[in-house]
């Protein structure tokens, strides 16, 4: 029988069968996981702007300091509007660790005729050495998929403000969060495509009732230069992997592909939610052609709908469910799931937490990890 580790406040109760936590004194090693070392999660600051948007997605951490940011800053998207429609949101907010105070970063139109649809800022986000943010939109005009455009990457500097739109054919409803090998004067991003035919949420199977499937969800890998200076550009876009199931939610809006990370040795791990596993896309960064729905890892057990994902110090995976309040610790090498821990346990769900959790990212420490918990619109950090 393989353990079941749950972390409640800061005592650890072992289900199955038990194992003893590191003290606190040591380092963190594989055998007990990321998970056993950290106690506590803590209320940073609200992520609701002046304009009331709503549904904080992405979870960025800035290594630079550049315009607006400072080194350190993490950022923050907003799916909804004011109104709490979904793809609606515009706004990027800014955390300051050292203040503790939280900032409006980029503040965008909703109508953009250069972006299919308009903007509706999701999980897909990231900042670059170079201080330019790359942002996905998968934006909708009634808050569901019936009315979703393509969407669009936006490219902004460092004072928040566009730069540069990519779309195209290989560009629909970017949905999860990108994996990121930043070289300075060049980058590799990953994203996970989810928008690709997917009709709205009151078309279903009409043998079954269920929500439609499409399997043609994808990951993209964009090589971009940048000259020092200069905005990003896209030298060569690559899909790595397709096939993955997509679907409408009258809820969540889309369930996709959404979780990317990527290990040392260039396999991409991507979190399908729909399959309810974590694959492995191999040699990502250099295939140039489809690995399709790759190789699985680990399926189901503690994993509920596995969404945001991020690589630890230990070179573990954390995985958000979005089905419960949990966050899952995955050995990507050995193909185990190492131990789980209610980061969000509101009784108002059910489960606890259920529909609550999407972006997470490391401290710089790498010593903890921010997330974002959408039911109360906040920022938390777990150490």
């Amino acid at each position: 029988m393989k353990a079941r580790i749950m972390w409640i406040g800061a005592g650890l109760l072992a289900v199955g069968l038990a194992s003893a936590a590191a003290g606190a004194d040591e380092a963190p090693t594989l055998a007990h996981g990321f998970l056993s070392e950290v106690r506590r999660n803590v209320t940073l600051n609200s992520t609701v702007p002046e304009n009331g948007d709503l549904n904080p997605y992405a979870v960025v951490v800035s290594p630079v300091s550049a315009g607006k940011m400072h080194k350190g800053d993490v950022l923050v998207t907003n799916f909804n509007n004011v109104s709490n429609r979904q793809g609606t949101g515009t706004t990027i907010v800014a955390y300051d660790p050292a203040t503790k105070k939280m900032s409006m970063f980029a503040d965008l139109r909703q109508h953009d005729s250069q972006c299919p649809g308009g903007i509706g800022l999701g999980t897909a986000m990231t900042v670059l050495q170079s201080g330019f943010v790359i942002v996905g939109s998968t934006p909708s005009t009634d808050g569901t998929t019936k009315t979703k455009g393509a969407g669009c990457l936006l490219v902004l500097n460092g004072e928040g403000k566009p730069i540069a739109v990519w779309s195209g054919p290989n560009i629909n409803d970017p949905w999860g969060n990108m994996a990121v090998v930043d070289r300075g004067t060049s980058a590799t991003l990953f994203i996970s495509m989810a928008g690709f035919d997917v009709p709205g949420p009151e078309v279903s199977d009409r043998k079954t009732g269920a929500p439609i499937v499409v399997n043609k969800a994808t990951v993209l890998r964009l090589d971009l230069t940048m000259p020092q200076g200069k905005p990003p550009t896209i030298a060569h876009q690559t899909v790595v992997a397709d096939g993955f199931g997509q679907r409408a939610d009258k809820d969540v809006f889309l369930i996709g592909p959404t979780g990317l990370a990527l290990g040392a040795d260039g396999t991409l791990y991507v979190s399908d939610a729909l399959g309810n596993r974590i694959v492995a896309i191999p040699q990502a960064l250099t295939r140039t052609s489809s690995a399709h729905t790759g190789r699985t890892v680990t399926r189901d057990g503690l994993l509920k709908r596995p969404l945001a994902m991020t690589m630890t110090p230990l070179g573990t995976l954390l995985v958000t469910n979005a089905q419960d309040g949990e966050v899952v610790e995955v050995d990507p090498k050995r193909g185990r799931q190492l131990g789980a821990r209610w980061i969000d346990n509101d009784q108002a769900q059910s489960p606890p937490g259920s529909g609550d959790l999407f972006g997470i990212a490391m401290t710089p420490d790498g010593g903890g990890f921010y997330y974002v918990e959408d039911d109360v619109n906040t920022l938390m950090e777990t150490r």
